[in-house]
C-alpha cells in the first residue's frame, strides 16, 4: 500500500507509489472491526485538559469536516454539520465562511441553505448580517415563499413594521400568488392599517383579476360593514368573468349568498339565473337554486313546474317504449338525485319488470345494467347489503345461461360477498359460475382471488378446470406455467409445458413454445433445448423458427470473456446452411423462393458479421448477392432430376454438385 507523509494543514506527500501486495479496502476493514469481539465503531470518549489538545481536537475535526464537503460538495447536509459545529466552537467567522463556501458549492439553488445561515446569524445576534443573507436570498431564489415568509416574520420580531412592509413591497413586485396577497392583507390589518389593506386587494384584482381574488376581496369588505362596496366588488368581477373558468361557479355563489345575506332576494334570483344561463350545466348551481328557491320561493309551485315536467317526459317515453332502458337510465338518475329511496325502488322495480323478449345476448345487455345500478344502489346509497344481495340472486335466477351469460354480475356478487369478508359464499357463487356458465374472465378472477388469499391447492384445481374447459387457450397454459414457476416447481412447469405443446389445436402456439424454450434455456438445459427446437421445425418450416434456432446455438455456449467459441459458430452455422437447403428447395412459389431465402440471408449476414474474426461474412455476403441481383432457379435436388429435359440433365447435374461442394467449403 503506498505511504504518504503528513503534513499538518496540507495535502500529504506519497513516499512510495509503488501498490502493496495485499489490497485492503475500507469495506473490508470496518467489516473485520464489527466482527471482531467487543468491535464498536464508535470512538471513544475522551477528555481535553489543556489548550495545547483542544487545538488539536479542532484541527482534527475541522480537517474531517473539509474531507466530508470535499467528497460531497453537493450536499447542503454536509456544509450545515460544519457550520453548526463551527457555531458550537463560538467561531462565528469560519461558520460564516462556510455558509458563503456551501452557497458557491450548489449554485446558491437551496433555499435551506439561506435558511440555515440566516437564522444563525439571528441567533447570535447579528440582524444586520441577518438582513443581508435575506435580501440576497430573495434576490436569488425570488419564488421560494418561505424565504419571503422569514424575511418578513424576522421584522416583526424586531417591531420593524416599515421593513416588513417593503419586504411585503418587493415580494408582490415578483406577481406571486394569492396566498402572498392574503399574507400582505393580514399583516395590514394586523396593524389595523385598513386602508392599506383595501388598495392591496385593488392591485391584486387588478393585477390578477381571478374569481377567488374577488370573492377575498368582496368577503374584506363584507366583513368590514362596506356592504355597497362589497356589491360593486361582485359587479365588477361579473363584468370579466370567463364562463370557462373553473372557479366562476364559486363566484357565482358566493355573490348569491351575499345578497340572500343582505335580504335581496330578487338580486339573488337575478344572479343564479346569470349563472345558469351564462355557466355550463352544474349541478351544485342548481341545487343551491333549488335550495334558494325553497327557502323564499313558492315550494309547491317549484316541484309542479320542475319536477313533475321531467317526470312527465320520462313517464312518457317509459309507457311509450318500455324497452328503451336509456330512458329508464335517466329517469332512474333523476330519482336518486332526488334521494326519496322508496319511489327509487319502485322505478327500479318497473324498470327489471320488462324483460327483454328475445333471448339473445345483444339484447340483454343494456338491460342486466338496470339490475347492476340496482345492486349497487341498495349497496352504496341505501345501505342495505341483504337487499343488495338479494338483487344479485334474482338477476342471475333470470339470465338463461344455457344460452348466455354475464360475468360481470357473478363477479359483481362474489366481490359484495368478499366487500362483506364473507369468502365461504363468494367461493359458492365463482363455484356456481363455473358450475352453470364457465367463461375465462371467471376463471381469471376466482384464480386471483385464491392467489391473493395463498391457497395454492385451489388455485391448481382451478387452472386444470380452466383448462379442462377450454384446452386450446393458452393464457391458461401460460399462467398456470408462471404460477408453478413462481413457486420453484420445476417439474411440474416442465410438464405443463410438454402437455400444452402437445395438444392439437391451441389458439396462439407461438407464445407456448416461445415459454417452453426460454424455461429451458433459464434452466441450462440446452440439450432438451435443442430437441424442442427439432421438434418445432418438424412441425413449422417458419423462417422465425430457424432463426431463433441459430440465435439459440450462437449464445448458448457464451464462454467467460462474452466471445462465441468456435463449436457455437459451427452449429450456428449449420442451421443456417440447413435452412437455407430447406427454402431453396422446397419452396412453394417463385416469390417465396426469392423473399425468403433473402431474409433468411440477411439474419445470416448480421450473425456472422457479429462473430468477429470467427465469422465468415464474405461468403454469405457472396451468396446474398447472388440471390438478389436477380431471380435464381429452385436448387434442384436428385429426386427431381428425373424430371427435367434429359438434354439439360449432365449440365444442371454438374452445376448442382459444384454449388454445393462450394457452398460446404465456405460453411466449414
Amino acid at each position: 500500500m503506498a505511504t504518504t507523509s503528513g503534513v499538518r494543514g496540507g495535502a500529504g506527500r506519497v513516499k512510495n507509489k509503488n501498490s502493496s501486495a495485499v489490497q485492503v479496502t475500507a469495506e473490508q476493514i470496518l467489516r473485520e472491526a464489527r466482527d471482531q469481539p467487543g468491535g464498536d465503531l464508535r470512538l471513544p470518549k475522551r477528555k481535553i485538559v489543556d489548550s495545547e489538545e483542544l487545538s488539536e481536537y479542532r484541527l482534527r475535526r475541522r480537517k474531517g469536516f473539509e474531507d466530508m464537503v470535499r467528497r460531497a460538495a453537493a450536499s447542503p447536509s454536509v456544509w450545515l454539520r460544519y457550520a453548526r459545529w463551527e457555531e458550537s466552537q463560538r467561531d462565528m467567522a469560519r461558520a460564516r465562511s462556510f455558509f458563503e463556501r456551501a452557497l458557491d458549492a450548489v449554485a446558491h439553488r437551496d433555499h435551506s441553505l439561506w435558511v440555515n445561515y440566516a437564522e444563525l446569524e439571528m441567533r447570535n445576534g447579528f440582524v444586520n448580517h441577518a438582513r443581508n443573507v435575506w435580501d440576497r436570498a430573495v434576490s436569488v431564489l425570488p419564488r421560494v415563499d418561505q424565504l419571503w415568509y422569514k424575511y418578513i416574520h424576522m421584522e416583526e420580531l424586531l417591531d420593524a413594521v416599515a421593513n416588513a412592509r417593503q419586504v411585503f413591497e418587493r415580494w408582490t413586485a415578483w406577481r406571486p400568488g394569492p396566498v402572498a396577497w392574503k399574507s400582505f392583507v393580514k399583516f395590514e390589518l394586523r396593524y389595523g392599517e385598513v386602508g392599506r389593506a383595501r388598495d392591496i386587494y385593488e392591485r391584486f384584482v387588478r393585477e390578477q383579476p381571478m374569481p377567488g381574488a374577488f370573492v377575498q376581496y368582496a368577503k374584506f369588505e363584507t366583513k368590514h360593514g362596506e356592504v355597497s362596496r362589497a356589491r360593486r366588488v361582485y359587479e365588477q368581477a361579473m363584468d370579466v368573468l370567463d364562463p370557462d373558468d373553473e372557479d366562476a361557479q364559486l363566484l357565482l355563489l358566493s355573490f348569491a349568498n351575499f345578497e340572500q345575506t343582505h335580504k335581496e332576494v330578487d338580486r339573488a334570483r337575478a344572479v343564479y339565473r346569470f349563472g345558469l344561463d351564462r355557466l355550463p350545466k352544474s349541478e351544485e348551481l342548481y341545487n343551491n337554486f333549488m335550495a334558494f328557491e325553497k327557502m323564499f320561493g313558492d315550494h309547491k309551485s317549484i316541484e309542479d313546474t320542475l319536477m313533475a315536467k321531467k317526470r312527465i317526459l320520462y313517464e312518457d317515453e317509459v309507457t311509450s317504449n318500455p324497452l328503451d332502458y336509456d330512458s329508464w337510465f335517466d329517469y332512474l338518475r333523476l330519482e336518486e338525485s332526488l334521494g326519496n329511496k322508496d319511489r327509487i325502488r319502485e322505478i327500479y322495480e318497473r324498470a327489471v319488470a320488462n324483460v327483454p323478449p328475445a333471448e339473445e345476448k345483444r339484447y340483454w345487455r343494456r338491460y342486466i345494467y338496470i339490475w347492476i345500478m340496482r345492486a349497487l344502489f341498495e349497496e352504496i346509497d341505501a345501505q342495505d347489503v341483504e337487499q343488495a344481495r338479494a338483487v344479485y340472486r334474482d338477476c342471475l335466477k333470470l339470465i338463461p345461461h344455457r344460452k348466455f351469460t354475464f360475468a360481470k354480475v357473478w363477479l359483481m356478487a362474489a366481490q359484495l360477498e368478499i366487500r362483506q369478508k364473507n369468502l365461504k359464499s363468494a367461493r359458492q357463487i365463482l363455484g356456481n359460475a363455473i358450475g352453470m356458465a364457465p367463461k375465462g374472465k371467471i376463471f381469471k378472477k376466482y384464480i386471483e382471488f385464491e392467489m391473493q388469499l395463498g391457497n395454492i391447492d385451489r388455485c391448481r384445481i382451478l387452472y386444470e378446470k380452466f383448462i379442462e374447459w377450454d384446452p386450446s387457450n393458452c393464457y391458461a397454459w401460460l399462467k398456470y406455467a408462471e404460477m408453478e414457476k413462481s413457486l420453484h416447481e420445476t417439474d411440474r412447469v416442465r410438464s405443463i409445458y410438454e402437455l400444452a405443446v402437445s395438444r392439437p389445436a391451441l389458439d396462439t402456439p407461438e407464445l407456448l413454445w416461445t415459454a417452453l424454450l426460454q424455461f429451458e434455456i433459464g434452466e441450462n438445459n440446452f440439450e432438451r433445448t435443442r430437441q424442442l427446437y427439432e421438434e418445432l421445425i418438424n412441425r413449422t418450416k417458419h423462417l422465425k423458427v430457424w432463426v431463433s434456432y441459430a440465435e439459440f446455438e450462437a449464445s448458448s455456449g457464451l464462454d467467460d470473456a462474452g466471445g462465441c467459441q468456435v463449436e457455437q459458430v459451427r452449429r450456428c452455422r449449420a442451421i443456417f446452411q440447413r435452412a437455407f437447403h430447406h427454402f431453396g428447395t422446397t419452396a412453394a412459389s417463385a416469390t417465396e423462393s426469392e423473399e425468403v431465402p433473402r431474409a433468411l440471408l440477411e439474419a445470416w449476414l448480421e450473425k456472422e458479421a457479429s462473430f468477429g474474426v470467427l465469422g465468415d461474412v464474405a461468403s454469405v455476403q457472396h451468396i446474398a448477392a447472388a440471390k438478389g441481383v436477380k431471380r435464381k432457379r429452385s436448387i434442384v435436388s436428385a429426386d427431381d432430376a428425373g424430371t427435367l429435359p434429359s438434354n439439360n440433365l449432365p449440365i444442371l447435374e454438374a452445376a448442382y454438385d459444384w454449388k454445393m461442394q462450394t457452398l460446404q467449403a465456405t460453411l466449414s
